[in-house]
């Protein structure tokens, strides 16, 4: 029986190497790489007989009815939105989130709902005790629902379980970095045991027809831990994101094969649990301060979920040598490049200026639609004028100063128009997609216009843009 040599592996990413050493040469980690037992080749690679032609199977053709995938709903419609209309049956789906964001509360909230509607629902734990668990399920009065709990690490002793009678609809295990299975000779939590005790337990999902939702551990910089090819392997991958110094969460989809991507559930964080948020619009936007300079309304698209958020900059004269450029919920090389567009073709000079930018509410945004809100911001907090209350803003900036055309115009307009905004300045193609809007969009091309129309707006401003502070 053949056996391989020693394998070293990355515990931060998976990366194999014949001999130790320090530091990964895939993530860039130092002192991930540890020691990982090589079993002998065995089984069906080893007792399969050799054969010089492979079988032949049937191709298709492109043409046919296609079907819906079978779904369960979960009874929680912002978890529900974010799956795509429900779990699938035979799906896993892959969910991380830093410790104490709620992961467990809102899976617990999820396997409740699902057990009250008269479905089989197990939610294994690998890291608390089975007290533990209950304590959970009755501070969130969910005691009295029929959920099957158990505390057990063993891939296999828990396959055997589920198999037992129905197949569940539903199987949670909390966490897949606590799992093991006998056929990996190596520690629970290294890349090999959760390679394989993923492996086992997505071939139980796909010949059961259980759904199967992992937990999963984030890495310091919000990636998921472990190999990454567990995230290839899955259905879907969602991270459950938040701050402890919000009250709001969102889990947001990464990877959605039976979904669309990029789509948010919003929850807010009470006494009971995690409660759903259906106008989270509403929520980014509470309390802010119209009249102050250097606040503008954005509107954006989270998935398929038109979203308006407060987008606050503050540019103050810098006593340093390099001014300051912080940012929060946005990207930072995003906001440099504002900056030189604004300097070099809108006449803004914010070289020296400290600038910090802040998205309310401690949401994230990605999208370059953002580009124009937060240059109207940065150009309010500099000269002092206050941006008109009932507007939003959004655009796409090019390194030439033109105001580019931005995705789901419509859907923006009309969710601005919902929450009582009465004007968009937005880029010339959201006129001809808005069509018959309930608010009026003025367009902008360039952005020394936006500069302008600031500029003119402002009769109490400190300083006109173009001067040097």
């Amino acid at each position: 029986m053949a056996k391989r040599g020693p394998v070293f592996a990355c515990q931060n990413c998976g990366a194999a190497y014949g001999r130790w050493q320090g530091k990964c040469d895939a993530c860039g980690e130092w002192n991930t790489i540890a020691l990982e037992d090589s079993p002998a080749i065995s089984g069906p690679v080893a007792t399969r007989p050799a054969r010089g032609k492979g079988r032949v199977f049937k191709l298709e053709s492109l043409e046919g009815q296609a079907e819906d995938a079978p779904r369960v709903a979960s009874g929680i419609a912002e978890l529900d939105r974010v799956t795509g209309g429900g779990f699938v049956k035979g799906s896993v789906i892959l969910i991380g989130g830093d410790p104490g964001i709620g992961k467990s509360t809102l899976l617990m909230q999820a396997c409740a709902a699902l057990a009250d509607a008269g479905h089989r629902v197990a939610y294994i734990s690998g890291e608390e005790a089975v007290a533990q668990v209950r304590l959970r399920a009755e501070r969130l009065g969910l005691a009295r629902a029929p959920v099957e709990l158990a505390a057990e690490t063993n891939v296999e002793d828990i396959v055997a379980t589920l198999s037992q009678g129905a197949p569940p609809r539903l199987a949670v295990i909390d966490s897949i970095q606590t799992m093991w299975t006998e056929t990996v000779e190596s520690a629970p939590g290294t890349v090999t045991q959760v390679r394989g005790a993923a492996q086992a337990l997505i071939r139980f999902a796909k010949t059961s027809g259980t759904a199967v939702i992992l937990v999963g551990h984030v890495t310091k910089d919000g990636q998921i831990a472990g190999p990454r090819v567990v995230e290839h392997m899955v259905d879907a991958v969602a991270s459950f994101e938040g701050d402890g110094a919000h009250h709001f969460r969102i889990l947001r989809a990464a990877k959605n094969r039976f979904g669309p991507t990029d789509e948010i559930g919003v929850f807010e964080m009470t006494g009971k649990g995690l409660a759903e948020v259906p106008n989270p619009s509403a929520l980014f936007l509470a309390g802010r301060d119209a009249a102050a300079p250097g606040t503008a309304v954005f509107a954006g698209m989270e998935g398929t979920r038109p979203l308006l958020v407060e987008m606050q900059a503050l540019v103050a004269p810098s006593s340093l040598g390099t001014p300051r450029r912080a940012v929060v919920g946005w990207d930072s090389s995003r906001l440099a490049m504002i900056v030189a567009v604004l300097e070099t073709h809108g006449g803004v000079k914010l070289g020296m200026h400290d600038i910090y930018l802040n998205v309310a509410g401690g949401l994230r945004i990605a999208e370059p639609a953002a580009d124009l809100a937060a240059a109207a911001a940065l150009v309010s907090s500099l000269v002092g004028a206050p941006l008109p209350a009932g507007t939003v803003y959004f655009g796409e900036l090019g390194l030439s100063g033109a105001v580019r055309p931005v995705t789901q115009a419509e859907a923006r307009i009309k969710e601005a128009a919902k929450l009582g905004f009465t004007t968009a300045i937005a880029p010339p193609a959201a006129r001809e997609t808005a069509g018959g809007a309930p608010l009026r969009v003025e367009t902008v091309t360039h952005i020394a216009d936006l500069v302008a129309r600031i500029a003119a707006s402002g009769g109490r401003t400190r300083r006109p843009p173009g001067e040097d502070g």
